[in-house]
């Protein structure tokens, strides 16, 4: 992330825009939990799952739905009680990954799925190692907008525009993910690239959902979403669109062979 001083004090702005980001926010494809499985080493079927971050559950529930067991791990109670609504019977505890409230060794994955940027990795990195067992797997992942799509760039351009000094992407993926092999763990990724056919309406929740609009005054947040409806409509006048992403993964294996 750039353009902001520190990007975490605006973490909080996500639990009034819990709805947006459920309905908005994309979902993952079915190669990156195969892809996951394949880097850690074990299948996600019968693992038990630390989702850090988990937001809505929009990860949590492809976590679940891979056979895993899996606790949900988020610090927002707007998000959380979304959580409860869009995930039920999946559990949930209020907590963040640099203190994470598990016992030493006591999980076979934790993942953020959109989320590690809002850690402090020299907390982050050290508490994952201590609650993962030998052979475990930290994984990060992030859907990206694929910005060598005309579209997509246009759009971030407007963003940046409009909101100077707001406006992020998330940076260089390999700043946050740095920390992992300094640490001691086995580091290796993927990147897969996928699309979803949405609406302007879809697309303008998502932007809603961002912390650059989310934690922006609602009047102000409403000017530039309407600007934005505008720009999309003249590209796209039937509403619908094919969005691109760019997806990045990255597992950091625990020493002690399989989980």
């Amino acid at each position: 992330m750039t353009g902001v001083s520190d990007y975490r004090s605006i973490a909080t702005s996500f639990g009034g825009v819990a709805a947006e980001y459920e309905q908005g926010r994309p979902g993952y494809p079915d190669e990156l939990f195969d892809a996951l499985e394949r880097l850690a080493g074990r299948s996600l079927k019968g693992a038990r799952v630390l989702d850090v971050g988990a937001g809505t559950g929009i990860a949590t529930r492809r976590l679940a739905a891979r056979g895993a067991e899996v606790v949900a791990v988020e610090p927002s109670p707007g998000m959380a009680a979304q959580f409860l609504t869009s995930s039920p019977g999946i559990a949930l505890v209020k907590g963040t990954g640099d203190e994470l409230p598990f016992h030493d060794r006591s999980a076979d994955f934790i993942t953020y799925a959109q989320a590690f940027h809002w850690t402090r990795p020299e907390l982050a990195v050290p508490e994952a190692i201590r609650v993962l067992r030998p052979g475990g797997a930290l994984a990060t992942w992030w859907n990206v907008k694929d910005e060598t799509v005309p579209w997509v760039r246009a759009l971030g351009e407007r963003m940046a525009a409009a909101l100077p000094g707001r406006y992020h992407g998330y940076g260089r993926i390999d700043a946050h993910t740095g920390h992992f092999a300094p640490a001691g763990l086995e580091v290796s990724g993927a990147t897969l690239r996928w699309e979803r056919q949405i609406t302007v309406d879809q697309l303008l929740k998502d932007l809603t959902s961002r912390s650059y609009l989310a934690s922006l005054d609602p009047g102000a947040r409403a000017g530039v979403l309407a600007d934005e409806r505008a720009a999309l409509l003249a590209e796209f006048p039937d509403g619908r669109l094919t969005e691109p992403y760019v997806l990045s993964l990255t597992v950091a294996r625990t020493p002690g062979g399989a989980a």
